[in-house]
């Protein structure tokens, strides 16, 4: 018995000892990645042992980096090495040792090469001198790479490896040997914090959510701090999924008088999440700063109607979520389901307000702000998302003053003009130096190149391009490293020129965008703001991420104080819905909302603003912005103007327009020159009562009809004949001001003689001056800036001289 047990014993020993040899599998460590596709991974981190050119140099060797249509200029997308040497490596210096876990590999970004490494070899060292290759026990570890150029492939190690350096030995490729790189690395331990490491000051949820997790979060700020927040949501994606908004304000639910509406939207492209979660990010931050009694963030909520959409493509976001934040490509998530791009998926105004300008019909036909939406732009079988027919209901139903979209791919931000206007006159298809009808221009290089940038300058510039700049530099310069251009911009080198801002035509434009839509059909001033390099950035570099961005995301937000504010009434107090706001000089207006208040975005300055109404006197008044904190007020009282009853007359005469003639042309008559009564019987009796109706309700003053035809003449010579007569008509009344007060009388004597109908008496020798009510209603129909000076003087109307107190006036309208 004592021997059956020693080696009963001994058996357990050696099964022990076998169960200890073999290899129990773990799941290998997982790691943040090192930084190359964000940028923290600076370019002197990166060597490689040739390129093909700079173009193609380490430097470009980053996830997701994008190339140029141009392959042979410096802005290669990825690194691709010299296919006349025979040892190539790929290096990254990780500036202090780290555990590198892993390596992820694409193929090179081109239109028209076909370039990735299929195999590879990984090698560490800690001096850059002595390299160890990554061994499996029986061989160097053989890692397959790509099998395409767009997709990621991570390899992971079975063990992290502590080391400061690593190389990709490249084994085998396609084409070219080109590829882009991201590393998988943790940071050790250590008494010194890391320049890539942020310690987080605000108690947030710094992670990703899917649209179930975004949707419970909401929930829970709504809960938390109910009296200021609301959820709602603005429609419907294409897959049935709704998108969601938070309002956030002392009063939700409802607009407040004077209080001005300002918007952040993220997610248009669904794969570019990092301004999703800056924006759930935010909704936490201001209910917990609210609760804890932040002067500022009280300021915010209660003088403020804030709207945040962190999803506006939920759809494309879920899709690019569950390939997880370092496997998902450029493209994928980008478009909606339908294959739409929402953000220049938006009606061209562009087009509509450059084409009226080019024929002068701006502002009489074409007014230069709330331009409609074409005719079947959103009929059933038109090219328009769900998504995109949702935002914009979204912006018609409420008044915005002032909003950003968040988007990824870049550090930068954009304002509009984003479409691209050709130039009237330019350059030939030579590239010739022409005029407008084809002329040679004698001009040196410099001038010539001055002339150019004046002109490109111009063709994008929108009305408010200064507020635009400000708006964009007060959200660049408050973000703690977007102005730091001397690294470049994440794809190219820096195009702002130290700005951090860029007008969007002149760097990458688009047709159809929100944001210029947003300008030519709403009230709202909106931006697009590019968060980050990386659009699917890890976990680990939220935290970052939001410390980058708060203080601007917060400055932004304030500037919709910024300028003049104000409550347009009638004199019984009536509030007036969509009354035009004008600022001379900015030639872009605004509406009134439904309240009557207003908000204009100006800069520190002295403006004159002009408000008019239908059916109202237009009234303006000397408004001050200056450099404190908060919109200046401006408010506007307007009087009932005779509009109904001149409409009423001008639609009995062809809605001609109507002006002011005088009765008498130096002492004779011509053919329809005669009083309203005569002008009665000539056009028949109907006319004849509604002409007297109009004479009476004018204190006698007289309504002419005189009808003139005019055959086998263009339109623009019907102009010029018209301007033509206007110019001998006023040389006339000129000629005819020199008479005397006698002479006045004695011509009016003979002419009432000649009528059918007598003239009733005046009981004073002097004619009572003409009321300067009798034409401020012509000149909010007809607003003319510069008659004199315009280019196409046969489409102006140049003002009358004006009258003296012995010279009789009567209405007229011209037919030619």
């Amino acid at each position: 018995m004592e021997r059956a047990e020693k080696q009963r014993k001994m058996w357990e020993e050696e099964e022990r000892e076998r169960e200890k040899q073999i290899p129990v599998f773990t799941e290998p460590k997982k790691c943040p990645p090192l930084g190359l596709e964000s940028h923290r991974v600076e370019n002197d981190q990166l060597l490689s042992s040739s390129m093909s050119h700079h173009g193609l140099g380490p430097q470009r060797g980053r996830l997701n980096m994008q190339g140029s249509d141009d392959e042979d200029d410096v802005y290669g997308g990825g690194w691709c090495a010299d296919s006349e040497e025979r040892d190539h490596w790929f290096e990254v210096d990780g500036r202090r040792e780290v555990q590198f876990t892993g390596v992820i590999t694409q193929g090179r970004d081109s239109k028209l090469h076909n370039d990735f490494v299929t195999s590879y070899h990984v090698a560490f060292s800690n001096d850059s001198r002595d390299w160890t290759v990554l061994h499996d026990g029986y061989a160097e570890w053989l890692f397959f790479g790509n099998v395409d150029k767009d997709t990621p492939v991570m390899s992971q190690f079975a063990e992290p490896v502590v080391a400061r350096y690593m190389r990709i030995l490249p084994q085998s490729w396609n084409g070219s040997l080109c590829m882009r790189v991201e590393v998988m690395a943790c940071q050790l331990p250590s008494y010194f914090q890391s320049e890539n490491e942020v310690t987080p000051m605000d108690d947030l949820d710094f992670r990703h959510h899917n649209y179930k997790e975004m949707r419970q979060l909401m929930k829970v700020v709504n809960e938390e701090c109910p009296n200021i927040t609301r959820i709602y949501n603005i429609g419907k994606s294409s897959q049935g999924l709704k998108i969601y908004a938070m309002e956030i304000s002392d009063n939700p639910g409802e607009h407040e008088t004077g209080e001005p509406e300002f918007r952040y939207t993220a997610g248009l492209h669904g794969n570019e999440a990092l301004g999703r979660e800056l924006l759930l990010m935010l909704m936490q931050f201001l209910c917990k700063e609210y609760n804890d009694d932040n002067p500022r963030v009280h300021r915010l909520v209660a003088g403020i109607r804030i709207h945040l959409v962190p999803s506006l493509n939920p759809d494309a976001y879920e899709l690019a979520f569950e390939m997880g934040s370092e496997m998902g490509n450029w493209a994928l998530g980008h478009w909606t389901e339908e294959g739409y791009d929402i953000f220049q998926n938006f009606p061209d105004l562009n087009s509509v307000l450059w084409g009226a300008e080019d024929r002068g019909w701006v502002p009489r036909i074409v007014p230069n702000h709330h331009i409609p939406i074409p005719e079947n732009f959103l009929s059933v079988n038109s090219s328009v998302a769900v998504e995109t027919r949702a935002i914009i209901s979204w912006m018609e139903r409420n008044p915005f003053v002032l909003g950003a979209n968040l988007q990824g791919g870049e550090k930068v931000v954009a304002y509009p003009f984003d479409m691209q206007r050709q130039a009237k006159a330019g350059t030939d298809n030579r590239g010739g130096r022409r005029g407008r009808q084809g002329e040679d221009f004698d001009f040196n290089e410099e001038t010539w190149a001055r002339i150019q940038r004046q002109s490109e300058s111009e063709l994008r510039e929108t009305a408010d391009e200064s507020m635009f700049r400000w708006l964009a530099t007060s959200y660049a310069f408050s973000h703690l490293t977007m102005t730091e251009t001397y690294r470049g911009s994440c794809h190219t080198d820096d195009v702002t020129g130290g700005q951090g801002i860029i007008n969007r035509a002149t760097w990458k434009p688009v047709v159809g965008s929100m944001n210029d839509f947003s300008y030519l059909h709403t009230n709202c001033f909106e931006l697009s703001i590019f968060v980050g390099c990386d659009k699917f950035p890890h976990e680990s570099e939220l935290a970052l991420e939001w410390e980058n961005n708060r203080e601007a995301m917060l400055g932004f937000m304030e500037q919709v104080h910024r300028g003049i504010k104000g409550v347009v009434r009638d004199v019984e107090g009536n509030y007036i819905a969509n009354a035009t706001v004008s600022v001379e000089g900015i030639k872009h207006d605004v509406k009134t909302a439904a309240g009557g208040d207003y908000w204009r975005l100006l800069n520190p300055g002295e403006y004159r603003v002009t408000v008019r109404a239908d059916g109202y006197t237009p009234q303006t008044r000397l408004c001050m912005v200056g450099y404190e904190v908060g919109a200046t007020p401006c408010s506007f009282t307007l009087s009932k103007s005779n509009w109904d009853r001149i409409r009423q007359i001008m639609a009995l005469n062809g809605k001609r327009p109507i002006r002011l003639v005088p009765q008498n042309r130096g002492g004779g008559t011509s053919s329809g020159a005669g009083t309203g009564t005569a002008n009665g019987k000539a056009n028949g009796k109907a006319n004849s009562n509604a002409n007297s109706n109009a004479n009476s309700n004018a204190n006698g003053i007289g309504v002419r009809t005189g009808i003139r035809t005019v055959s086998g003449l263009s339109p623009r010579q019907v102009r010029l004949r018209r301007l033509r007569l206007f110019r001998l008509r006023q040389q006339r009344l000129r000629a005819n001001l020199t008479t005397t007060t006698i002479a006045t009388t004695t011509i009016a004597t003979t002419t009432i003689a000649t009528t059918t109908t007598p003239l009733p008496t005046t009981t004073s020798t002097t004619p009572q001056p003409l009321p300067e009510t009798t034409s401020s209603w012509y000149d909010s129909w007809f607003p003319v800036e510069d008659p004199i000076n315009t280019d196409d003087t046969g489409d102006t109307f140049l003002p009358e001289t004006e009258p003296t107190q012995d010279y009789n006036f009567e209405y007229k309208i011209d037919d030619y």
